[in-house]
């Protein structure tokens, strides 16, 4: 197939050789790797296609450039949320991280956090923030809280402990 076959804003329906059918407009076509992309539907799903799969294509029609700057049309708002979401997700996903401490430090970190509220304050991790359990995370290391909040956060450190011993042993 020719690259001129898939020119920019074009309307293609295309069928593969797996024996999907679709239907969308060319924004791009990249000759080194073979790959075209469209866009589709009232959402622009994008599609990229290697086109060694394409079976048969039928040009429907050929539109303006769907890249175009003048009339693309951009929510910022949206794009603003999006933005900040994956920020303080990102941030969120970082806090989770323990600096300075060991492998084993975080994946009791990583069990608390399974069933209750934790957090890390350098390498101390904080539990529902009364209980602290200090290195070298043994339940004798817990401290601080009520003795209910106490007793269920060294449950789940004993259990955790126990869990990442047979792990290490079955290695």
């Amino acid at each position: 197939m020719e690259g001129e076959d898939f020119a920019v804003g074009s309307s293609l329906f295309i069928k593969t050789t797996l024996g999907d059918e679709l239907e969308g407009q060319v924004l791009t076509f990249d000759r080194f790797s073979n790959i075209l992309v469209t866009k589709s539907g009232p959402r622009k799903n994008i599609r990229l296609l290697n086109v060694n799969y394409i079976k048969e294509f039928t040009l429907l029609g050929q539109a303006e450039d769907p890249l175009d700057i003048r009339k693309c049309c951009l929510d910022f708002n949206s794009i603003q949320f999006r933005e900040d979401l994956a920020t303080r997700q990102a941030v969120t996903e970082a806090e989770r991280i323990g600096v300075g401490v060991t492998t084993e430090a975080q994946s009791i970190f990583d069990a608390l956090s399974k069933t209750l509220p934790v957090r890390w304050d350098k390498t101390v991790i904080v539990v529902m923030n009364e209980v602290r359990v200090s290195s070298p995370y043994l339940p004798e290391s817990v401290t601080g809280g009520t003795p209910a909040a106490n007793e269920r956060v060294t449950k789940v450190l004993e259990f955790e402990r126990k869990r990442l011993q047979a792990r290490g042993t079955s290695q």
